[in-house]
């Protein structure tokens, strides 16, 4: 009798874990997935079996796959742009602040996959959207920085623009070429003599 009570309440706290699942839970588990094997890796039965849950938990949260997909490509939207912009308004000095964020994001980006895989995945148009609207964010947020240094706001904009591109050329190397862009004090030196290119006045 005994036994048979343990048992019961095992499954009822499996159970319990299960509901414990969010959406948020499952569009994590896919971000993962897209970053270890493309679009292709957002699969429910494996998805589900990585959060050691059932199918029934992913259908609790989504009507398929394809919402499944759209919520991922918005939590790396948060995770990897509005939340670091977040944590770097702190930060009142616009040029220190820049200077936080490029550090912030090219570090962050290193440990990522999805940086560089995702513009790989860009024939996909929830990628291309997605992508569309990042870049429009990021790119923006910069020139905001440069504009609030002074520069005119189609400078600041020009200047966002390469700043941005000058990030995603740093993260392609250093996910395709390991070891081929310095390290350790170096890394902040190199990143901020970028800046400093970019600040520079006529």
């Amino acid at each position: 009798m005994d036994m048979a009570r343990e048992r019961t309440e095992d499954r009822t706290k499996r159970e319990g874990a299960r509901r414990r699942l969010t959406a948020q839970d499952w569009a994590e588990a896919a971000l993962a997935a897209i970053g270890e094997g493309g679009l292709a890796a957002v699969a429910v039965e494996p998805l589900a079996a990585r959060l050691g849950t059932t199918k029934g938990s992913f259908y609790w949260h989504f009507a398929n796959r394809e919402a499944l997909v759209d919520a991922a490509l918005e939590r790396w939207e948060h995770l990897r742009t509005e939340a670091v912009i977040t944590a770097m308004a702190a930060e009142p000095d616009p040029e220190r602040r820049l200077r936080a964020l490029f550090r912030y994001a090219t570090a962050g980006a290193a440990e990522d996959p999805l940086e560089v895989a995702l513009p790989a995945m860009a024939a996909d148009p929830r990628v291309a959207a997605a992508l569309r609207r990042v870049t429009d964010r990021r790119v923006g947020h910069v020139a905001d920085l440069f504009a609030a240094l002074g520069f005119p706001e189609a400078e600041a904009r020009e200047r966002g623009l390469l700043a941005y591109s000058a990030y995603l050329g740093h993260t392609q190397l250093g996910h395709a070429v390991p070891g081929s862009l310095p390290d350790g004090p170096g890394r902040d030196a190199y990143l901020d003599s970028v800046l400093d290119l970019l600040l520079r006045r006529d």
